[in-house]
């Protein structure tokens, strides 16, 4: 099939260039000159593992364009994709969807026959039946069907999600649509990943729904974490416990500094501001929310209190910025609040990451960069993990402690264990793993 991918985002580009690799013939399109020159020159916008050479592929063989101009995307296409950014509106927490009907109402003016259009972008209940209502206020063909094709990628893993999801949900209110869907991933069929069809409006809602549990595995957990620290139990052990009943599961049980990123955080806001409007409460939802802000912003604390109580001109080193692994992004990224509640304590702070300082230098523009974690640690009075790259899991514990100048090691993802830093000549502070005291500075 001929298929047209409005925006080169995060979800954009990752779908479009699985969907290439499918077999289809996907011409991806975006408002952004400099982006699309990147793309054409081989640059990728995003940093997402296996994601630049699975673009070249595609490119060499023919199937994966890109384009400034939505008119060429369009030519000969079955079916048109808008995944263009709906962030959080300031000010209220509602989905911005601007970069949606802006895209709805380019493509009414330039739609010469039927065809299918669908949203990959996280909206809002009820934005489906609004661009139905736009495209043909606008003067789209009759025959124009709309559909939602709600998308459930892990930013560091996206190509495998995409490849080999636990579901392909689409909502749609005909059987155009659900024909047309059914076709683009059909050779998802192989690996038997199941397809679920619902109404347009239950798919929108079920992404909400879905990131909004997820978030609330990670509170809980982190609320666990801390009254595992106030009646000396071990987090790491509790969640395992729980995890291995398969009514929980253990994914998302992995105490920390607060869930952030590009989803997630908005999502519940958005969530919650539907529910205020359709006059529901969502207390768990709200709550979870609080939760997780109150988190990140406490994250500080830990640092001050590993070192006495303050940070007054003290050179803490943070290793990890981006919010999670394998991902430059730097949206709501818990290492944000916890750097700034540092440098309003008087630290010095100095941070290493493998791939996101372009990212982190703007919003964090007061801090020092090191070129790697062992450099950050030079002189360190602390060390704070707050992302778990994989090469900080296996650091030289002993040439850290030789290079730092204090012992406070703050494990903030509890990668390593209390006695291996100890061995070291480090003082570990993990998160849940048990009572922490003066003692134990």
């Amino acid at each position: 099939m001929r298929i047209a991918m409005i925006g080169t985002g995060y979800v954009g580009l990752v779908s479009g260039t699985c969907l290439a690799d499918f077999g289809h013939h996907v011409t991806c399109v975006d408002k952004d000159s400099a982006k699309i020159e990147g793309l054409l020159a081989g640059r990728m916008p995003i940093w997402e593992p296996g994601l630049e050479g699975l673009v070249k592929a595609n490119v060499d063989r023919g199937r994966l364009q890109f384009t400034c101009h939505l008119g060429k995307a369009l030519e000969g296409a079955e079916a048109v994709f808008i995944a263009v950014g709906t962030p959080s509106r300031r000010g209220d927490g509602h989905a911005d969807l601007s970069f949606v009907f802006a895209a709805v109402e380019e493509l009414a003016g330039l739609l010469k026959s039927p065809i299918v259009v669908v949203t990959k972008s996280t909206v809002p209940v009820g934005t489906g039946d609004k661009i139905a209502a736009l495209l043909k206020e606008k003067g789209a063909p009759e025959g124009v069907s709309v559909a939602s094709n709600p998308e459930f990628l892990r930013e560091g893993a996206a190509i495998a999600d995409f490849k080999h999801p636990d579901r392909i949900l689409v909502g749609a209110e005909d059987d155009k649509a659900r024909a047309c869907l059914a076709e683009i991933y059909r050779p998802l069929f192989l690996n038997r990943a199941p397809m679920l069809f619902t109404g347009r409006r239950t798919a929108e809602l079920t992404k909400y729904a879905a990131n909004a549990f997820l978030a609330t595995k990670i509170s809980f957990i982190n609320e666990m974490a801390d009254l595992c620290e106030a009646v000396d139990a071990d987090v790491q052990d509790l969640a395992r416990g729980i995890g291995l009943d398969n009514r929980i599961g253990p994914k998302f049980l992995h105490a920390g500094p607060g869930y952030g990123g590009s989803c997630f955080p908005k999502d519940t806001l958005a969530l919650l501001k539907t529910a205020e409007e359709a006059g529901i409460r969502q207390r768990i939802v709200s709550t979870v929310v609080e939760v997780n802000d109150r988190r990140k912003e406490a994250m500080a604390d830990r640092v001050k209190a590993a070192l006495g109580g303050s940070v007054e001109g003290k050179r803490i080193a943070v290793l990890g910025l981006t919010f999670k692994p394998n991902t430059d992004d730097m949206r709501d990224a818990p290492s944000i609040p916890l750097i700034n509640g540092l440098l309003d304590g008087g630290a010095n702070v100095v941070a290493f990451d493998p791939v996101g300082r372009e990212q982190a230098e703007k919003v964090l523009p007061k801090i020092e960069y090191a070129a790697s974690a062992e450099e950050a640690a030079d002189g360190a009075e602390a060390i704070v993990i707050v992302t778990e790259w994989d090469e900080f899991r296996a650091l030289d514990l002993d040439d850290i402690a030789k290079r730092m100048r204090g012992t406070a090691l703050v494990d903030l993802r509890n990668v390593y264990n209390p006695d291996e830093a100890h061995e070291a000549g480090l003082v570990h502070f993990g998160v849940g793993r048990g009572r922490i005291d003066a003692d134990s500075r």
